[in-house]
């Protein structure tokens, strides 16, 4: 048996979708973000990178954004809130209403600590792949709450497609409940 308190989950990053409901004028955009790329011909979108916190934004036209490299929620919201503000003050930018934030994916890292045979585990577990020449661990699918999860022969894991910390603790418990289901939990020895 797997004690879940030994199970440790760290967020890695979060991507998230953001709609400002207000038109942007790009040109007047680039000009307040520090750390920013705008180049229309190879992309129509701003890209700015803010040091506090450590994000990127891609900013575009429409009022929409994508935020990536958030460790936290918290960091998602800081950013925006950012922005906002610089809109607000440096461009002018009236907003109709508050932005709303969708978390579209979580990724995260994590340790079973234990090891796994990974042929056994392959043959084994339903909504799996493991192809060792291309990838080195194996790719669970978990349905509900949609996520994928790698498990490497170490314990280590990547959980990836989770809206949220519970949904990506609840993948793993079903991966670690389809493990001991097929014993692929292997005791820990006595000495």
């Amino acid at each position: 048996m797997v004690n879940m308190s030994n199970v440790k989950l760290r967020i890695e990053n979060i991507v998230a979708s953001v709609d400002l409901f207000a038109q942007l004028n790009l040109e007047k955009v680039i000009e307040i973000c520090p750390n920013s790329k705008y180049n229309p011909e190879e992309f129509p979108g701003i890209i700015c990178r803010f040091e506090k916190p450590k994000v990127a934004l891609l900013i575009f036209s429409s009022g929409k954004l994508v935020v990536t490299g958030a460790k936290s929620v918290e960091d998602i919201e800081n950013a925006v809130s950012k922005l906002t503000e610089m809109l607000k003050r440096k461009v002018g930018t009236k907003f109709t209403k508050p932005p709303k934030i969708d978390i579209q994916n979580m990724v995260f890292s994590g340790d079973i600590g234990m090891e796994f045979n990974l042929d056994a585990v392959a043959l084994s577990l339903p909504n799996c792949e493991y192809e060792p020449e291309q990838f080195p661990g194996v790719i669970y699918r978990v349905k509900q709450p949609k996520a994928v999860i790698l498990l490497f022969s170490s314990g280590k894991i990547v959980c990836s497609g989770a809206k949220s910390e519970s949904d990506a603790w609840d993948a793993v418990k079903k991966l670690i409940r389809e493990l001991e289901k097929y014993s692929l939990i292997e005791e820990e020895e006595e000495w």
